[in-house]
């Protein structure tokens, strides 16, 4: 995703790539590429939606915006 192969060229997307395998394991099945995005957006949806944040005084990101 960055022209020099740098992650801090692209932080905002290493966050999120680090977000979905860690709290959410979509890295962790071996399913389809269709499955997969039915299991990204609903990451999505419960990311912003659902789950408080700390960083946002326990608001979700929906919320605090």
């Amino acid at each position: 995703m960055t022209e020099q192969y740098d992650p801090y060229e692209n932080a905002i997307a290493e966050r999120i790539n680090g977000i979905l395998k860690q709290e959410f394991d979509i890295d962790k099945d071996n399913t389809t590429l269709e499955i997969k995005r039915k299991l990204v957006h609903n990451s999505i949806e419960i990311y912003n939606n659902y789950r408080p944040h700390l960083s946002n005084y326990m608001l979700t990101p929906n919320q605090m915006h």
